[in-house]
């Protein structure tokens, strides 16, 4: 996708698009078309201390300025209270997200590209810039980065504890400006002038839109001068490791070699497709020797419930069957009473267990691994322990009053703590209180004690398997006859509460339909997949709340509190839209008409990649028109459960995607 230069030359349509920079290790570069940064998030160089967690930013940005025959015209734009400064954006023609972002600038008959990159496994960003056309006088290219040493979720003021030294060689410059902090390493091509000065009072308008610090002064320790010429290249590369070299050159087509293999490695020519199997990558990222899954960009690390949701879409469905089980080994080794850790801490070692979903997602995560795989050495080593813990520990009880009831029902829930999903508090208002037995996790709980049973047969351990056909068939029964609203004809949201059931018209029954085939009729199907095509299903996903419900929320905007109270309250979520589509054709039949009509659900998608971040899609939309994506601007399972949905519901793919790394 080209933005053409009346897009990138309108500044709230530049500052509206986003791109994202990932490198395997939890840190990233990001930031606008139009140059500026809305966010604190907003980086060149950010780096993950404990990959994947632990993220600091240290090099927010670069001002640019391209001077010849005496006139001088800005690459860069600057967000302050009252002003823009520079405008670079106005002398933008082009920017492209692929293979990585690119912009082109013209102005005084200067023609120029600007590229940036982050290559995989590397604390390390480079920007390369190159004339496009002859020049009649040397061009001259002043490029000054601003530095900070920070969290990534704070901003930074002036100070004077600040460390203005420079230590250079050759053509390296070495800055550590922020004591406890990483320092700075730049390789560059040209001339380094030292020169330290401070850009006050930088405004991060996302920020003030979400009512929260969005102010920051930033350091700059100098400027690096490059003369430009045909067929030359001005370089400049920031990294937080020990380097003695770096070849540019070399890393470029490295980076680029590998980008073209992932593409090729897609076999289909369905465009949505294509754009989502490139975006997986970019979640995949390195904890300690092996793989997890990143929720998130730009503030989630790894969460339990995110990574097993998505993992089917980013590492099956796309051949990735060896990081799959990296990520399988490491959260099995962490399960401890039966539970699954839901969120890995950004500093420390305790994981949180706080969900009672993630334990029966990994369940169903390892059974489409194993059918992907046919590894069943491998889940009977790693992961069947680890199963059998899950359900021995649900059965008995565990935290939270997580337990299996005499009806075969899962139920679960304390005063003060959310446990599904829909999970959030504020103070001590619990806005989607789910305590008792929420419909997804009985759909969760009835297929992983189908999962188990199959596994326990192949592993000849009979008297196991029969305990969780009995379960399993108790459970089904149960929910057959307690989650059926007849009166509004779907399927209750939770029972047994502590107010007793809640009928509110919610999208969590999608997975009824999408993971079990036995917990309603195909009547019920029917009816609940018009129900919720009506009332639920937009463009990009579907609402949390029905919009006819009082305490539906149209759109999440305004402060934290606000926000978070509209979070699961009619926000439109794109993930469910996986499900949903699986529902669809299972009910419906798989052929091609059927097909034809459920790949129309996901086509809101196809025009979404191209807006927003750029190649990613969102986690969130307001729940009512146009649907403005919010929250993380990419998120993993956004990403993967449409894409799942596409190989394994629509048939998007010519041939199997092929077996990788």
């Amino acid at each position: 996708m080209i933005i053409d230069s009346r897009r990138c030359q309108d500044l709230e349509q530049a500052l509206s698009l986003e791109w994202l920079e990932t490198n395997g290790r939890g840190g990233y570069a990001s930031g606008t078309v139009a140059g500026a940064n809305t966010r604190r998030y907003h980086a060149l160089l950010l780096v993950a201390r404990h990959p994947p967690v632990d993220r600091v930013v240290l090099v927010n940005h670069v001002e640019e300025f391209v001077e010849s025959g005496g006139r001088t015209f800005p690459l860069s734009t600057n967000l302050y209270h009252d002003a823009v400064h520079p405008e670079g954006y106005q002398y933008c023609e082009e920017f492209s997200a692929d293979p990585w972002p690119t912009w082109r600038y013209a102005g005084h008959g200067i023609s120029l590209v600007r590229e940036l990159l982050c290559p995989q496994g590397r604390d390390l960003v480079i920007l390369r810039w190159r004339l496009l056309d002859e020049a009649s006088s040397p061009v001259v290219l002043r490029v000054r980065p601003m530095l900070s040493g920070r969290d990534f979720h704070a901003t930074q003021r002036e100070t004077a504890a600040v460390r203005s030294e420079a230590t250079t060689q050759d053509h390296q410059v070495m800055w550590s400006p922020y004591e406890g902090m990483p320092g700075v390493r730049a390789f560059h091509n040209g001339q380094y002038h030292h020169g330290p000065d401070w850009y006050r009072h930088v405004s991060y308008r996302v920020e003030r839109e979400r009512g929260l610090d969005h102010v920051e002064d930033w350091w700059s320790p100098g400027a690096c001068v490059f003369t430009l010429t045909p067929g030359t290249a001005a370089e400049l590369v920031f990294t937080s490791e020990t380097l003695p070299s770096y070849d540019v050159t070399q890393a470029i087509e490295a980076e680029r070699l590998r980008r073209r293999e992932a593409r090729q490695s897609i076999p289909t020519h369905d465009g949505l497709t294509r754009r989502l199997s490139a975006a997986t990558g970019a979640y995949l990222v390195q904890r300690g020797a092996r793989q997890t899954v990143v929720a998130g960009y730009p503030w989630f690390a790894d969460w339990g419930r995110d990574t097993f949701v998505a993992l089917p879409g980013l590492c099956l469905v796309t051949g990735r069957y060896q990081v799959a089980r990296q990520v399988i080994e490491a959260f099995a080794s962490y399960v401890s009473q039966g539970m699954l850790p839901n969120r890995f801490p950004d500093i420390g070692e305790q994981p949180e267990y706080n969900t009672i979903d993630a334990s029966l997602w990994f369940i169903h995560a390892v059974d489409r691994y194993l059918h992907y795989s046919r590894d069943l050495a491998g889940v009977r080593a790693v992961a069947w322990p680890a199963i059998k813990q899950i359900l021995d520990g649900y059965r008995q009880g565990t935290r939270f009053g997580i337990r299996m009831d005499q009806d075969g029902l899962i139920t679960g829930g304390v005063d003060g703590v959310q446990l599904t999903w829909m999970d959030v508090k504020i103070g001590d208002w619990v806005v989607t209180p789910r305590h008792g037995k929420p419909v997804e996790v009985q759909a969760l709980w009835v297929r992983a004690l189908a999962v188990a049973a199959s596994l326990a047969d192949q592993f000849d351990e009979t008297a196991y398997a029969a305990q969780c056909r009995q379960d399993r068939a108790r459970a089904t029964v149960s929910f057959r006859e307690r989650f059926w609203y007849r009166t509004g004809g779907y399927l209750l949201d939770v029972v047994d509460g502590p107010t007793g059931d809640d009928a509110s018209l919610r999208p969590n029954q999608i997975f009824a339909l999408a993971l079990d085939d036995q917990l309603v009729t195909e009547a019920q199907a029917t009816q609940i997949l018009q129900l919720m095509k009506e009332r639920l299903l937009t463009p990009v996903g579907l609402r949390t709340l029905a919009p006819e419900d009082i305490r539906f929320c149209a759109s999440y905007e305004g402060g934290v509190s606000e926000r978070d109270g509209a979070y699961h309250q009619g926000t439109v979520w794109p993930f469910l839209l996986g499900p949903f589509v699986t529902a669809w054709v299972k009910t419906y039949g798989d052929h091609e008409a059927v097909r034809r009509e459920a790949r129309q659900f996901l086509e809101g998608l196809s025009e979404h990649v191209d807006e927003g971040c750029m190649g990613q899609v969102s986690e969130i939309f307001d729940g009512q028109l146009p649907h403005r994506p919010r929250g993380c601007f990419a998120q993993a399972w956004s990403v993967a459960e449409p894409l799942r949905a596409l190989i394994e519901d629509i048939g998007v793919l010519r041939e199997p995607a092929p077996r990788s790394t």
